[in-house]
């Protein structure tokens, strides 16, 4: 028969009587075999990680070594475009006198990026009975290079050598290490080398090397101390990990020219490189520096032995574990006898309100100290609903069908209100079903989030609501629209000369002032309209529930004159105050938010533009509103059209009327590619572009888009003779445009004469004075200028005399009546004669016929450009160059 429940906890503690004793001693020394084991395990996984972090040190060294070498070798090629550009100074300057080279040297500051740089010079050609010498002749700086002038390079062999191979390859020679000149007598025992290139004068550059000794002016030389050249180059923590030595190779030699110190490596690899410099080899040799052990307080072994110490008191304290388990398996029944004494207890140190209600009645049973302090000491016997405010029938559905966690109303024991985070559930009790409430008081948490919802939603200063509100509300009418009364309108409104309160009084002045204004447009609309402001000194209305449209039209009147003339008194200061107020009414359905946005700042503009201090209501049927509104549609186009590779480029052949030709001229033209496809002549968009300052970064990618892809802008490829390009009078305010022009015709390897810039007579006399630096700048390196669309501005001949232009280009108006308007004729050839006196090149635009061109050469006029001869085409880039 098998045992009963009663014989087997009988049976029980004879058995555990018996295991305690079997397992006491072997437990000590299962823990003592763990905690030795776990101390070989950390000693060997001390090893590896050693092992690992040694390797790991090597591999930075390498990585930080490849990183230092790429910089070294940047740092000569740096040193390389230095003395190239001074050769390009050479080859456009047929003469250099010492205040040239001064000067020069003093643009290029050369010591500032870097400091091992000792002179640069140049030495003149000087052929002699017993042959070729080369003697100093133009040495910057000064001081400290004296003893440079009248040296005679023949005197120094390894600089001679430098200067011959420089003359033979027409490529950058660095000479052997040897004792410079400036350091006799200083007690400085460093080394230095000479970086050389040859002068052949501004012809093309011979092409074989009985041509360049034939031809060779001079040699152009900078002389560096190589170990500075070569620390300056080197990242400074390298030398903290490695030793660094570099030697110069060429021909079997081994000259050192550099090398950090330090200690040699226990383990690991030395590294070598080598590089090429000058038509000389170097080896750059690194030797990374002893590598400490790792520290045993950076390892895991700490934490190893920590856990196995752990472990063996854990095998130790587990061969208890079971004797244990039986002991609390006879105390289960005592304590479950104890829990609801427990759980009485835990529930009364509860900061939360906790009740307990029967499910038959809904009588409350139990309430711990927090309910009861807050909700009144005869809380129990009561209803569990009439402690929750609110609706009977709605308590009672929350009660049948109990939600996870919800915010309610609750009552205290004085009556008052407050909300608290409820979570509600069955409880099955003693076989009978219960209701259990945990109730936290969240009436600071629900303010703060209302308040937050209202600083979401409001403007901070003025109180009104914000624009992300203004819109949500405004799309809520939208939506309306249609239920009576019918119509509604929004408006925008801009204050009048509110940066100028802000200029002379202050930020603080002009919040006051919006302030103040807030103030008087809300009295003045009353509460049953929505007024927001919209950011700045913009703000906007909802106008809702009018009878007419004129309505809207009266409100916005009524709002405006209640302004005019506002005086605003700030310390000892006044300002009379107005505003801007554009509108649309809303009578449409089906168009979208944005749009009736659109159309009151359109509204808005419009108010401005007409001299302030009015009301206008949008109308489709407004030519000005129209135009105003295209004009802001085509911003927002161009503001992406860049990404989007809208933007395409045309070119239109400039030919010569005079015998001869010199080669193939262009024009650049703007087109812009719509979402049919179709291209877009620049009269479309220009004006919107010019009106919303997006000019600058439309002529930027024309520059840089022409510039970088200069031989595919004609099919003439590298044969075409110059290219013209438009700029804007924003371009020319741009004080860095120059310099990036300048950057990209090095970059891209451009020669500057063959680049033409056009500007609009309108732009040069209006920023005469930013014109005439803006050429003179560019002009120095080689570009030329044209005066386009001359005659039809305010033409005048005297400022001609002023600014330093290339070529004129008559407006096509006058070319196209100059058969039949005699006017046409006499302005047109009295432009010619007086370019002409002027050194200037002229061009006759919107060349139309075969007899327009003959009596253009008739006049004397230059070069021609129209129908007749040539019509835009696209141009075509290769895809990886775009």
């Amino acid at each position: 028969m098998p045992p009963t429940p009663s014989d087997r906890r009988q049976s029980e503690p004879a058995a555990l009587d018996v295991e305690p004793l079997a397992n006491r001693v072997p437990g000590v020394v299962w823990g003592l075999l763990a905690l030795g084991f776990g101390l070989l395990l950390t000693f060997w996984l001390y090893r590896v990680q050693a092992r690992q972090w040694q390797a790991e040190r090597q591999e930075a060294v390498v990585t930080e070594a490849d990183k230092g070498v790429a910089q070294l070798r940047a740092k000569l090629r740096s040193a390389e475009l230095l003395l190239r550009s001074v050769q390009t100074m050479f080859l456009v300057s047929e003469q250099m006198d010492e205040d040239r080279f001064e000067r020069l040297y003093a643009n290029l500051d050369p010591r500032r990026d870097f400091p091992s740089l000792l002179a640069m010079a140049y030495a003149v050609r000087v052929p002699r009975v017993d042959g070729d010498h080369y003697s100093t002749v133009l040495v910057a700086p000064l001081e400290g290079n004296r003893d440079l002038r009248g040296l005679e390079v023949t005197d120094q062999p390894a600089n001679l050598q430098a200067l011959f191979a420089s003359r033979d390859t027409n490529q950058l020679s660095a000479s052997n290490p040897f004792a410079l000149v400036q350091d006799r007598g200083a007690g400085r025992s460093g080394l230095g080398v000479t970086l050389r290139l040859p002068d052949f004068g501004s012809d093309p550059a011979p092409g074989s090397v009985s041509e360049r000794r034939r031809r060779m002016r001079g040699s152009i030389a900078m002389s560096f101390r190589v170990g500075e050249l070569i620390q300056t180059g080197l990242p400074q923590h390298l030398s903290e990990l490695a030793r660094i030595v570099v030697t110069d190779v060429t021909h079997q030699r081994h000259d050192g020219l550099f090398d950090s110190g330090g200690e040699g490596p226990a383990t690991g690899q030395t590294v070598v490189y080598s590089q090429r410099f000058g038509g000389r080899t170097w080896t750059i040799t690194v030797i990374p520096h002893r590598a400490e052990e790792l520290p045993w307080s950076q390892s895991a072994a700490p934490a190893g032995v920590l856990v196995s110490v752990l472990l063996g008191l854990l095998v130790w304290s587990v061969s208890d574990t079971h004797r244990r388990a039986v002991q609390l398996g006879r105390r289960l029944g005592q304590r479950y006898q104890e829990s609801e004494e427990r759980f009485r207890t835990l529930n009364e140190l509860l900061p939360a309100l906790v009740m307990l209600a029967d499910a038959a009645d809904g009588c409350i049973v139990y309430a711990n100290q927090a309910a009861r302090t807050r909700l009144g000491e005869s809380l129990q016997g009561s209803q569990l609903v009439s402690v929750l405010d609110g609706d009977a029938t709605e308590v009672q559905r929350r009660l049948a069908n109990p939600e996870a966690v919800t915010e309610v109303a609750l009552r205290d024991a004085s009556g008052a209100r407050f909300w608290a985070s409820v979570a509600m559930s069955w409880l099955l009790l003693d076989g009978r079903q219960q209701w259990v409430m945990v109730a936290s008081d969240v009436t600071e948490q629900r303010a703060l989030t209302e308040l937050l919802a209202y600083q979401a939603s409001h403007d901070e200063l003025t109180g009104l609501i914000n624009r992300r509100e203004f819109e949500r509300r405004l799309q809520r009418v939208v939506q309306g629209l249609g239920e009576p009364p019918p119509h509604a309108a929004v408006l925008f409104i801009d204050l009048d000369q509110f940066k100028l309160v802000n200029d002379t009084s202050g930020h603080i002045a002009g919040d006051q002032l919006l302030l103040q204004l807030a103030t008087v447009m809300r009295a003045r609309l009353g509460e049953e309209h929505v007024i927001a402001r919209l950011g700045g000194d913009e703000f906007g209305v909802i106008l809702s529930g009018l009878e007419t449209p004129e309505r809207a039209m009266e409100l916005a009147e009524h709002l405006r004159s209640g302004l005019d003339g506002f005086v605003f008194v700030w310390e000892t200061k006044s300002y009379m105050s107005s505003i801007s107020v554009g509108g649309v009414v809303i009578d449409s359905l089906g168009v979208p938010l944005a749009e009736w946005l659109a159309a009151a700042d359109t509204a808005c503009y419009m108010a401005k533009e007409q001299g302030r201090n009015r009301v206008h209501f949008y109308s489709a049927r407004d030519e000005q509103s129209a135009l105003r509104r295209g004009e802001m549609d085509w911003a927002n186009r161009l503001r992406w059209a860049v990404q989007e590779q809208r933007f395409v480029l045309t070119y239109q052949e400039v030919h010569a009327l005079g015998p001869g030709s010199r080669g193939i001229d262009v024009e650049l033209l703007l087109r812009f590619i719509d979402e049919g496809g179709a291209l877009v002549a620049p009269g479309a968009f220009i004006p919107a572009a010019e009106r919303y300052g997006l000019m600058p970064l439309i002529d930027r990618w024309v520059i840089e888009t022409a510039l970088a892809n200069f031989d595919q802008l004609h099919p003439a490829g590298s044969a075409l003779s110059t290219v013209a390009i438009n700029l804007s009078g924003a371009s020319i305010e741009d004080e860095t445009l120059a310099a990036r022009i300048v950057e990209l015709l090095r970059l891209h390897n451009i020669a500057p004469q063959r680049v033409c810039f056009e500007i609009t007579e309108t732009v040069a006399a209006r920023q005469l004075t930013d014109v005439i630096r803006f050429i003179n700048r560019l002009r120095e390196v080689g570009c030329r200028f044209a005066l386009d669309d001359f005659g039809v501005g305010m033409s005048s001949f005297s400022y001609l005399k002023h600014l330093p232009l290339d070529i004129i280009k008559i407006d096509g108006s006058f070319i196209r009546d100059l058969l039949s308007d005699p006017i046409s004729h006499a302005m047109v050839r009295a432009v010619t004669d007086i370019a002409h006196r002027l050194g200037l090149v002229v061009i006759g635009e919107w060349v139309t016929s075969e007899a327009i061109v003959s009596e253009l050469r008739e006049i004397g006029v230059d070069f021609a450009q129209g129908f007749t001869f040539h019509r835009p085409e696209l141009v075509v880039f290769q895809r990886n160059n775009l």
